[in-house]
């Protein structure tokens, strides 16, 4: 078994060397540990000092391209490494290395595909922002109200990634990947849990990801809404079709108890203009909803074959290590 604890980093020089001499190297279930840097077009000498202490893989891509992508080539990457889990965490040291074994244990049991630390259980974030921290609690809540399924923490990026996991992964986004990987794990029943772990933030850090809370929330809204657009259809678009012919039919129901009075039109007809536009508005976003099932059940033929590729591609690797 092959475990590869990825760093995702950029202009990092300062903390990378210290982290990567903290990772253990030696984890229950895995025959070797191995480090992989992606170097995100550092400015600095990221890529350098990673080498220097002790980094087995290092590669660099310029310019700087953003998380998202940087996390699908981690993803690549890992599985031409021939990684049977990869773990995902900061460069920067707010995570304990020594957690990795905390996150490994349920998907080397058998119990997980995907392991999340969890910043909110019982272990607090020391010092991280109030905002960062509301804003993350609420977005789990409604998500996984939404997905039907409990959702701890959704923007965490040090996990766990079983093998089967990074083959069905689909990730299209570049702002970031921490939503996307959560609703997509979900969506493909793939049995994802969430391990409390310690972090700390550092007052003086600066986000690489969110430049502005604006940004930050635009940004991942946008993100959130297309990826369970895409993997609840039925509910996203069946949901407020419903409601809106509730709607009309509560205002049908109003307009005729008032017409029936005096057999007047005119002073109830704004009832009926909202009736007729929830009707009408109604039955588009169900048949929306039919669509966008069918288009659903399509996607997934084509995720199973891409799978199915990936798989024949990186088995036929594994067995072939000079397949570079």
């Amino acid at each position: 078994m092959r475990l590869i604890v990825n760093l995702p980093a950029f202009n990092e020089e300062a903390k990378i060397g210290e982290t990567i001499r903290k990772i253990p190297r030696d984890i229950k279930g895995f025959d070797e540990v191995l480090i992989q840097v992606i170097d995100d077009g550092s400015r600095d000498k990221t890529a350098e000092i990673s080498r220097k202490a002790g980094a087995d893989f290092v590669y660099s891509h310029f310019p700087n391209k953003g998380i998202g992508i940087t996390f699908r080539r981690a993803v690549f990457k890992s599985l031409k490494n021939e990684a049977d889990v990869m773990v995902n965490m900061d460069a920067d040291g707010q995570f304990d290395p020594r957690d990795i074994q905390k996150l490994v244990e349920p998907i080397i049991s058998g119990k997980a595909d995907m392991v999340s630390a969890d910043r909110f259980g019982s272990h607090k974030a020391k010092d991280m922002p109030w905002a960062k921290n509301f804003l993350n609690r609420l977005a789990a809540k409604i998500i996984g109200k939404f997905l039907n399924h409990r959702i701890n923490d959704l923007t965490c990026g040090f996990r766990a990634y079983s093998q089967e996991t990074m083959l069905r992964l689909n990730l299209p986004g570049n702002f970031t990947y921490t939503q996307e990987t959560i609703i997509d794990a979900i969506g493909k029943n793939l049995e994802v849990k969430w391990v409390p772990v310690e972090v700390t933030y550092f007052k003086e850090r600066k986000s690489r990801v969110v430049k502005s809370i604006y940004n930050y929330i635009n940004n991942s809204f946008r993100i959130i809404i297309k990826a369970i657009r895409d993997v609840r259809p039925m509910k996203f678009f069946g949901i407020p079709g419903f409601i809106l012919l509730l709607v009309s039919l509560a205002s049908i129901v109003i307009f005729l108890s008032l017409y029936l009075q005096d057999f007047k039109i005119t002073p109830y007809r704004n009832y009926l203009l909202l009736s007729i536009t929830s009707l009408l508005v109604g039955f588009q976003f169900l048949v929306f909803a039919l669509i966008a099932d069918m288009i659903k059940a399509n996607r997934k033929l084509i995720e199973d074959l891409a799978y199915f590729e990936r798989s024949k591609k990186f088995k036929k690797a594994k067995k072939n290590p000079k397949n570079e």
